[in-house]
């Protein structure tokens, strides 16, 4: 990067440096400013300009980060999963380019987004979980930005962002969850099947609706999650699981003899209407053929409804996953059968999330030993 400067008057000195071409337009700017002082006093004054330039921290783009949001955004959206798209776009819509978004990308420093995030914290109150989100979303952005040659560096690899304090998994008791369910099937069998195959599998919410009858293999009793259903603006659509790998999990007599009851009351619907029942059709569903997936949104906002009436409020729906790992955990099924059930991408995320499980078995075990050695 080049700099030079001239003498305007007695100690008036005009710094100028030569800009990295603009990628868009393809031309070359100056840089210009001005500085008191003696000649050696302006050439240290041009060196430290002239670094700034080099390390990215100016730029000539025009760009500005809200425009750099919506390009990004609309470049990955066909490689990220539908839920992860629209959190994408709603915390840039709602929160960053509010805030930022009109900017221009050289005015944004590791700096100026260590203070943002220190602001969102404390004067806003937003969650440390919130702002990383916010932050993964700048960090992709100008990471994208950096291959497209709009910027020469990243910011936000450098930046800060408030650590996330692990929330301590606390499973409501499994005498609670039999209420529970008790209650739902009491109120509606349907309902009461769909909680009864989420905590027997310990599958998420979405993999639930996406679950197909030809997914279910009487013979040996056992479960294929191969899809989801995701809420989108509008209504669902039909995805891959959350680790993009299919699984089969095995099932009890009794959730088998759910499923067939299940089966049953659908035909039993259909007949009603009269219309055939699509014989791989959604197991869940809302639709007299079976044709449609139940909303994701659905299971939850009726779960809230089934949890007051058993005075459980402040458990939530992805409890029961959690419930479900930590009584096989506590049961000393080895963990890498738990986390193929859980779909997990491998065995040490689950020995991350349900670590101080693993602790009390891990007493449990030493006890062993010691009545053993008597």
């Amino acid at each position: 990067m080049k700099g030079s400067l001239r003498e305007r008057q007695p100690g008036n000195w005009e710094l100028i440096v030569q800009l990295p071409r603009d990628p868009e337009t393809g031309l070359r700017k100056q840089l210009s400013r001005t500085h008191y002082g003696t000649k050696r006093e302006a050439q240290r004054a041009l060196a430290a300009l002239v670094a700034k330039v080099s390390e990215g921290k100016i730029t000539s783009t025009a760009k500005t980060l809200g425009q750099l949001l919506d390009s990004w955004i609309d470049h990955v959206e066909g490689s990220l999963s539908p839920t992860t798209v629209r959190e994408y776009r709603r915390l840039t819509e709602r929160l960053i380019k509010p805030d930022l978004g009109r900017l221009r990308l050289g005015r944004i420093t590791t700096k100026r987004l260590d203070d943002y995030y220190a602001m969102l914290s404390k004067e806003r109150g937003l969650s440390p979980a919130t702002i990383r989100h916010a932050h993964a979303v700048l960090r992709g952005a100008f990471g994208q930005a950096v291959k497209w040659g709009i910027v020469p560096m990243n910011p936000a690899v450098s930046a800060s962002p408030p650590k996330l304090r692990q929330r301590e998994i606390n499973p409501p008791a499994i005498a609670d969850v039999k209420r529970m369910l008790e209650l739902a099937d009491e109120d509606d069998p349907e309902y009461g099947a769909l909680l009864r195959v989420l905590t027997a599998t310990g599958a998420r919410r979405g993999e639930v609706c996406g679950l197909r009858w030809s997914d279910i293999d009487r013979r040996t009793r056992t479960l294929s999650i191969t899809r989801s259903i995701a809420s989108v603006a509008g209504g669902t659509v039909v995805k891959d699981t959350k680790t993009h790998a299919s699984r089969r999990i095995a099932l009890d007599d009794a959730t088998v003899a759910v499923l067939d009851a299940q089966r049953r009351r659908l035909e039993e619907r259909a007949a009603a209407c009269e219309v055939e029942v699509d014989p791989d059709g959604y197991v869940f569903t809302e639709s007299a053929d079976g044709a449609d997936p139940l909303h994701p949104d659905t299971i939850t906002g009726r779960f809230t409804r089934v949890r007051q009436q058993a005075g459980l409020d402040g458990v939530r729906l992805h409890d029961l996953r959690h419930l479900h790992a930590t009584q096989l955990l506590a049961a000393g099924v080895p963990v890498r059968t738990v986390s193929g059930r859980l779909g997990h991408a491998n065995a040490a995320t689950t020995l991350n999330v349900y670590a101080h499980f693993l602790e009390a078995s891990d007493r449990q075990a030493a006890d062993v030993i010691a009545d053993l050695l008597g």
